[in-house]
């Protein structure tokens, strides 16, 4: 199964790697100088130091591998004429009538955004069920606090 993405979102993942690779340098510079502080065995700084390196290694290993194997979708466009990957969406939770804003975005791209849109997963409880879903449209989330209600506003 094809795995998504927005532009915005591999833009996102390429800015990280790139973060990633110029820390590089720095950490390896962080174990060499706490190498020869001397006895590695009671060295704090060099055991952080190499699990830092392990860590940013094995982060721009998996994000590497994941920019390789993720569509870009330009979600520009999409028809706006049913819930789709991408779609900036207005629901309301009948219960209580409360509005809430989302788009729907791989699971790559659950972090903070820079508009009033919250990012959720396409694959996410709440995500799910709306794909396809058009204006008026209702739709259910089970969530671990019972079922919940919510209809389909506006799409973007």
């Amino acid at each position: 199964m094809a795995q998504y993405i927005t532009k915005e979102g591999m833009k996102h993942l390429r800015m990280r790697l790139q973060k990633l690779i110029k820390e590089r340098p720095i950490v390896i510079k962080q174990v060499v100088t706490a190498r020869e502080m001397g006895d590695l065995s009671e060295n704090a700084e060099y055991h952080a130091a190499r699990e830092r390196q392990k860590f940013l290694e094995n982060e721009f290993n998996r994000l590497k591998e994941r920019t390789e194997h993720l569509q870009v979708i330009d979600t520009t466009n999409i028809p706006k004429d049913a819930v789709r990957f991408g779609a900036r969406v207005l629901v309301k939770e009948l219960k209580d009538n409360s509005l809430r804003k989302v788009q729907l975005v791989g699971v790559d791209e659950i972090y903070e955004s820079e508009n009033e849109y919250e990012r959720i997963s396409i694959l996410s409880p709440i995500g799910k069920p709306m794909i396809g879903k058009k204006i008026g449209d209702n739709f259910t989330v089970i969530a671990p606090i019972g079922k919940r209600e919510f209809e389909i506003l506006e799409i973007k």
